[in-house]
């Protein structure tokens, strides 16, 4: 049997908390149009008043707003109960009111009869006091409080996430932890915006109590006139009380759940309930309640005045004030246990957990770019950050560092900037709502904005309004947004960067990958023929030329065939430049099979080869040659660049590491490549001498 129920849908469970608020809506809906008895609407208004006694007892023992949540719909729900009620009561009072004044129920005349004495003119000022009170008062100003609240907690929520984040990426709180406080943010939002709503039908509920009584006094004088041949005097008695009497047994709970709709919205977060806030804080000072006392008692002994009640009174605050400033010194003469060091910050000792971790890759934005990474408000720069790193993993051949995002109010509000170890390797602005419109060369016209460069490859750029994008691509410009340029500013920079961001963690994760596939090429490495220390350097010396570490196993394989007898990481780089010769040339010329390349005069690689046979690996390149090869590289490049060609240098093996140490320093867009690295399969063009003619 649990099996076959097992197998049943949630929704089709048998669950008697699912039935309560279905029938309690059919019931509410039944009410206005079925006839009820007067007993039953007793027993209806009763209820009404104990639940309304209910909801504000809970509001005033609530200690945060979120700990009621269901608030805005019992609002809601009370709501329609009162006025289910006054419709059903109207039908009442109409039909049956020539009887007397116990036509409606009990409730309404008791309401009718004690509590205005049976006088409908004290009955109707009495009833509109409320009202106002209820309208004007308690529900306009629990209505402003949930609409103030909305705005600010919408506006506090993208730093509210980004702390989250911050704290998060950080380490100081758990995955679990960082969910629980975003639901609880975005609770927060959604509550005072539901409190701002149900406010509005609190303050129709008072508008139509008018109406409905009204209705009623007119209703009654001519059905009790007309139809039931009631004197003037006897159907205004019988129907306003009873019209009366309907409306403040309505009004009064009205009046109760608006208190308590003001309280949950108007109450500052804190670990008390608002009668321990009252007492904790009103009666918490000796001075003020003397001082309170003292003008009672002076009040009190004015000829004419209430002496009784004014000395009364001061003698019980004067008594409280001096209980309270007992309990205060006793407090402070009590032996007090002198606290631990560490809660000290004067006498606090320095522990290793004061240090605090530098970040890796960070990314740190104004004010005005919060938007840019908050979900909530269409910022999308999370999800293209997480698309960047796996891009990243993908093309380079490993997982970078996560990128810590956070606001920095030192910055200006377009401002954000990039670090890698806490030191700034890019910086530039964004406007959000805006795009960029950058000028690859071939515009028709220029662009009504803020001028700029595009951050990441430095090309004239142009901030322009949403409604200039279309304009802006129909004259040739490439149009992106603000989360896109930091994207991309991002990508190019980590891609450069791509040996910093390269730890022995990272080197130890790559291993840990390789090896669930291929322990034994693992195994003969590292540790046995090559420190982690010494791979880490090779994979940096390959990624600092722009060489991908992708296909790992071949760098791996490599390394253990010549490891035994190379040790040097500069040599061993060679190596393995070698075995991806292929690999290389692919990524600089894709598949071409002609390559066109800069070569070396005769005489230029002459001497270089005798610097480097007598310098060795600290072999140093003479000062004018070195002048007027960077002079020639850098004029060739310029005009390789203008052709669309790639720059690429091909040198002597024993030359390659010299040269691209050097030359890359100054030209970065070249590549150097030996003769070693070129595959058989490909035809090599000389097109340009540097040192010489072509």
């Amino acid at each position: 049997m649990n099996e076959l129920l097992a197998r049943v849908p949630s929704w089709m469970q048998f669950n008697p908390k699912n039935l309560l608020a279905p029938l309690l809506i059919i019931v509410l809906l039944s009410m206005m149009v079925l006839p009820l008895p007067a007993f039953m609407l007793d027993v209806f208004f009763s209820f009404n008043i104990a639940l309304s006694i209910i909801v504000l007892l809970t509001s005033l023992y609530t200690v945060k707003p979120l700990d009621f949540l269901a608030f805005p719909a019992v609002l809601l729900i009370t709501t329609m109960l009162r006025l289910s009620l006054n419709v059903a009561s109207t039908r009442l009072v109409l039909t049956e009111g020539h009887t007397g004044p116990d036509a409606a129920g009990k409730v309404i005349e008791a309401f009718g009869h004690f509590l205005i004495g049976g006088n409908y003119a004290v009955g109707i000022v009495v009833f509109i006091i409320l009202t106002i009170i209820n309208f004007v008062v308690v529900t306009k100003g629990a209505g402003r409080i949930a609409e103030v609240g909305a705005r600010f907690t919408l506006d506090a929520m993208p730093g509210k996430q980004m702390a989250i984040d911050a704290d998060l990426n950080a380490g100081l709180i758990g995955e679990q932890d960082a969910r629980r406080r975003r639901s609880e943010v975005a609770q927060e939002a959604e509550f005072y915006g539901a409190m701002d709503g149900a406010s509005k039908y609190v303050r129709g509920d008072a508008m139509a109590g008018i109406l409905v009584t009204v209705i009623n006094i007119v209703g009654g004088l001519i059905v009790g006139m007309l139809q039931h041949d009631l004197s003037f005097n006897d159907a205004v008695k019988d129907y306003t009380l009873l019209a009366i009497g309907d409306g403040l047994v309505a009004q009064i709970p009205s009046l109760v759940i608006s208190t308590a709709a003001g309280i949950i919205v108007s109450r500052v977060a804190s670990d008390q309930d608002i009668g321990g806030q009252l007492i904790g804080q009103l009666f918490a000072k000796p001075v003020v309640l003397y001082i309170a006392a003292g003008i009672l008692a002076g009040m009190g002994l004015i000829p004419g005045m209430p002496h009784l009640a004014f000395l009364l009174l001061a003698a019980l605050l004067g008594g409280m004030a001096w209980i309270q400033e007992r309990r205060t010194k006793e407090a402070e003469q009590a032996p007090v246990a002198p606290p631990p060091a560490e809660t000290n910050p004067e006498t606090e000792e320095a522990t290793w957990k004061d240090i605090i971790p530098v970040d890796t890759l960070g990314l740190e934005v104004g004010y005005r770019l919060i938007p840019l990474v908050d979900k909530a408000q269409g910022g999308d720069l999370l999800k293209r950050i997480k698309g960047i790193r796996k891009k990243f993993a993908q093309e380079i051949g490993f997982l970078p560092p996560a990128v810590h995002i956070r606001d920095n109010l030192e910055l200006k509000p377009v401002v954000y900037r990039i670090t890698l170890k806490d030191v700034e390797i890019g910086r530039s602005e964004a406007y959000f709502g805006q795009f960029l419109a950058i000028n690859p060369g071939v515009v028709s016209g220029p662009l009504q904005g803020i001028s700029t460069t595009d951050p990441a490859f430095g090309l004239p750029a142009t901030w322009i309004d949403a409604s200039q994008r279309d304009h802006a691509q129909m004259m040739g410009y490439t149009v992106v947004d603000a989360s896109t340029v930091i994207a991309t500013h991002l990508n190019h920079l980590i891609t450069q960067q791509a040996d910093q961001l390269l730890g022995r963690h990272e080197v130890q994760m790559l291993l840990d990958h390789v090896a669930a596939e291929s322990p034994k090429l693992v195994e003969e490495l590292v540790p046995k023929l090559l420190s982690v220390a010494a791979l880490q350097k090779v994979l940096q010396n390959l990624l600092s030329e722009g060489v991908h570490i992708r296909d790992i196993r071949t760098i791996l394989d490599t390394l253990s065939e010549h490891a035994a007898r190379v040790q040097d990481p500069t040599e061993l780089t060679s190596l393995v430049r070698v075995a991806l010769g292929g690999a290389i040339v692919q990524q600089v010329y894709g598949t071409a099979q002609e390559l066109p390349v800069m070569a070396l005069d005769t005489r230029l690689e002459r001497l270089l080869n005798q610097a480097v046979m007598a310098g060795g690996e600290q072999a140093a390149i003479e000062p004018g040659l070195a002048d007027s090869l960077v002079s020639q590289t850098r004029s060739t490049v310029q005009q390789l660049d203008t052709s669309g060609q790639p720059a690429v240098l091909l040198v002597p093996p024993q030359l390659r590491w010299l040269l691209s140490r050097f030359l890359r320093r100054v030209v970065p867009q070249l590549n150097v490549l030996s003769h070693a690295e070129v595959p058989d399969a490909k035809h090599v063009r000389v097109t340009h001498l540097i040192g010489g003619q072509a």
